[in-house]
This record gives structure tokens, C-alpha cells and sequence, in this order.
């Protein structure tokens, strides 16, 4: 998976200078860079459209901000990394007193070398975010101020790319688009979800893998709302954040907690025996919380390696490139690959033959198993399929009930088919 872990990074440190919101140019502008890379259906809804609950808010959009000392010098600078500014910060243009401008300054005091990532969506004010070790070098005397930006009637924009498979159910992958200038939450969970996108496309999957890239919250309220009479086919869902940092996988699960994506995950990771941690379902964190919201009830769990806040860099200028790396994105997408082949492979079946063990052997059945190195695993395999083929028990209720990987009995389900011992 290295040469996928590479791509992948380069795609996050394509993504990475832009700034974005949760509505504006800079989320075209990602949008656009992801389409690249897989075809997208771009929506544009109009401010003020109401979303369930909610109201698409007024775009916002940014051409310069910054803090200039009294010979012109900007001490804080938009152009460096728009972290300096705080999202959708309206516009102003003034010279004021150190003493009066830390009223709008917003800094790390444990970190004093990072920058904050700071927000003001529903409530109309201005700021700067800026190094701690930054502020406390600046004299005290009049700056300039100046935030250049546009605060009007616009869209939100968000984009879908569909996996057609061999059913109208769905799987849906969701990950927010709307935060500037930081790598692991979330760039790294869409360039995962581009190339996961690529690698289904190239396997004719049994779902319907529908991708959704939108903002955080807003973003996912407005594709329920616009969706709300389609949702029955999502059978199963993911939204993937925090995708590229070097901690172990931590899954949380759905609202239900006993959801087919949350069978399958606790499965492979399990079977895997990579380092993870499993999760009960809050509702507080990334949009899974908006998909199993209790009028949806969606079984939509949530992928991240360390969770949101669960580590120092998170939301702050210290969440770069270089923070997350090529193996960790590798390994995210691989486990996301082994989990949708669980979704996609399990089946029903029933056994032709229950009266009695039918006789594997004159069937070729053992004879095909010669020379495997878990040859004895597959026969179990076969013998645990064949007794719990009654049509009320999936291939992953086989795998759980046995505990045998879902791939050796799987492999299984195929042969006993191939012999015309059980029929889906």
C-alpha cells in the first residue's frame, strides 16, 4: 500500500493551502482539485433554503486580512496561512490600540508556538488567530486592521461521486470539506476517500457507494434534508476524519451500535489484530452524529485514527503535512477496502443438504483444499457454513459465531455453492 499512502499525500498537500469554510470559493476550489481525481456532482443551494432544523447561512468569501505594526510590518498576515484569520470574520478596516485589538485575538498559551484554528459562522464578528510567542512581542501602540472580506447572499456547495454496484442499496462514505489549513482534520480523510472511491470503482461492487464531500454539520444537514425521501437505500454508512495521524484506528459506532457497518468493522479490525479501539456512540463529534440523528437512525459509524481533540495538534496550524504520513492513510484506506468486501460479500444462504452431513469428500470439496496452509481452518469453514445455512444466519454471523476470518468462510460459502450444496 505504499505507492497509495504517497498519492494520497500529495493530494492532501495539494489541499492544504486552500481556505476554506463551510461555504465560499475555497470549498470550490477543493472540490475542483477532488474532481480531478474521480467525477463529482457539484450542488449549489441558496442562501437562506431551510435544511430541517437549519438555514443555509450567507457565503462568505476572503481576498486579504492582516495586522500591521506602525512602519507597515504585518505581524499577523492571512497570506502566511489562513489560520490567522477567524472563519467568517466580517469585514473591517480600522487602526486601534494593542489594548483594544487582544479583544479579538485568539492564541495557545500551552503552545505557544502554534496558531489556533478559531470559527464564527452564526454570530457576525472578526478576529485574529496568532502564535502566542507572536503576541507577546508586540509593543504596545496602534495597529492596523484589516479584514477584507464578503459576507452575502450565496450557496453552499457540496459534491456526491456514486459507485454504481450491483444493487440500488447504498453505502454512503461522508467527509467535511470546511476546514482551512489543516492536514489530518481533514484532508486526509478525503484524499482516503478519493482513492477508496477509485479502488471500489475498479471491483464492480455489490452496493451502491455513493461519497459525499460536504461541510462539517451544515454541509451534512443539507444532503439529509435535500435526501430525505431516498435514505431508505442507505444500508450502511462511514464518515472517515483524522485519517493520516500515527495513532491507532478508533472506530465509533453507530447510534444502534448493532448496525451491519458496526459488525463488520469490529470484525476486520479484530481479525486483523491491528492496534484499534471500538467506540460506543456519542452524539457529539463529525457528522455521523447528523446521519443517525433519530428521525434517520442510520447505521453510519465514524473512522478516524486518533479521534477529534484527541491529540495536541488538532485544530492548529501544528496539524500540517507533516503530520500525518503515507503509511497511516495506507493502512486507513486498506481497512476501509477489507470492511466494505465484508458489507458487499455477505450473504444468506441455505443448506440443501441439512438432513445429516452431506459427503464433502466425493464432492471434490477436500481434495480442493490440498496443499493450503490452513486447510484444516477451511474445513471447519465449510462444516460451520453448512450448519448455519437456515437462511436467518449471514456469512458475518458464521465468521462472529466461529471465529474464523470472514475471507476463509466466505471462501467457503463459494465452494458449497460451486457444489450445489446450499443456494443463496
Amino acid at each position: 500500500m505504499t505507492g497509495p499512502g504517497e498519492e494520497m499525500h500529495a493530494l492532501v498537500e495539494r489541499l492544504y493551502p486552500l481556505c476554506r469554510s463551510i461555504t465560499g470559493d475555497g470549498v470550490r476550489a477543493t472540490l475542483d482539485i477532488v474532481g480531478e481525481y474521480i467525477p463529482l456532482q457539484v450542488h449549489e443551494v441558496p442562501t437562506g433554503t431551510r435544511v430541517l432544523d437549519w438555514t443555509v447561512p450567507q457565503e462568505w468569501n476572503i481576498r486579504d486580512a492582516y495586522v500591521a505594526d506602525s512602519t507597515g510590518r504585518r505581524v499577523v498576515d492571512f497570506a502566511a496561512s489562513s489560520l490567522h484569520v477567524l472563519g467568517y470574520s466580517v469585514p473591517v478596516s480600522a487602526t486601534m490600540p494593542l489594548s483594544e485589538l487582544r479583544e479579538h485575538l485568539h492564541t495557545l498559551p500551552d503552545h505557544p508556538s502554534w496558531v489556533p484554528y478559531r470559527t464564527s459562522y452564526y454570530k457576525p464578528e472578526w478576529g485574529f488567530c496568532l502564535a502566542q510567542e507572536t503576541l507577546d512581542a508586540l509593543p504596545d501602540g496602534d495597529y492596523e486592521v484589516c479584514v477584507d472580506s464578503t459576507l452575502a447572499d450565496g450557496h453552499l456547495t457540496y459534491a456526491e461521486h456514486v459507485v454504481p454496484g450491483q444493487v440500488a442499496d447504498e453505502v454512503i462514505v461522508s467527509c467535511h470539506v470546511c476546514h482551512p489549513a489543516l492536514a489530518n482534520d481533514n484532508m486526509a480523510g478525503v484524499a482516503v476517500a478519493v482513492f477508496l472511491a477509485r479502488a471500489l470503482a475498479e471491483q464492480k461492487p455489490h452496493h451502491t457507494y455513493r461519497f459525499i464531500f460536504a461541510p462539517g454539520t451544515i454541509g451534512a444537514i443539507t444532503w439529509l434534508a435535500r435526501n430525505a425521501e431516498r435514505v431508505d437505500r442507505v444500508k450502511h454508512g462511514l464518515v472517515l476524519a483524522c485519517a493520516g495521524d500515527r495513532g491507532r484506528l478508533t472506530y465509533k459506532q453507530s447510534r444502534r451500535g448493532d448496525a451491519g457497518i458496526d459488525r463488520a468493522m469490529r470484525h476486520v479490525l479484530a481479525a486483523s489484530e491491528r492496534p484499534h479501539q471500538v467506540n460506543e456512540f456519542t452524539p457529539y463529534g463529525y457528522d455521523e452524529r447528523q446521519y443517525c440523528s433519530p428521525g434517520f437512525d442510520l447505521g453510519v459509524g465514524s473512522l478516524t485514527r486518533t479521534p477529534y481533540a484527541g491529540y495536541p495538534e488538532y485544530h492548529t496550524s501544528a496539524d500540517n503535512p507533516d503530520f500525518v504520513s503515507p503509511e497511516a492513510m495506507a493502512d486507513t484506506l486498506a481497512v476501509c477496502r477489507e470492511v466494505f468486501g465484508v458489507l458487499d460479500r455477505d450473504r444468506r444462504y441455505v443448506n440443501l443438504s441439512p438432513y445429516g452431513e452431506p459427503q464433502l469428500g466425493r464432492r471434490g470439496l477436500y481434495d480442493a483444499l490440498g496443499g493450503r496452509s490452513d486447510t484444516k481452518q477451511a474445513q471447519m469453514a465449510m462444516l460451520w457454513v453448512l450448519s448455519l445455512s437456515d437462511g436467518g444466519h449471514s456469512l458475518l454471523d458464521v465468521a462472529e459465531r466461529s471465529g474464523l476470518p470472514f475471507d476463509t468462510v466466505a471462501a467457503a460459502a463459494d465452494a458449497l455453492l460451486g457444489a450445489g450444496l446450499i443456494k443463496e
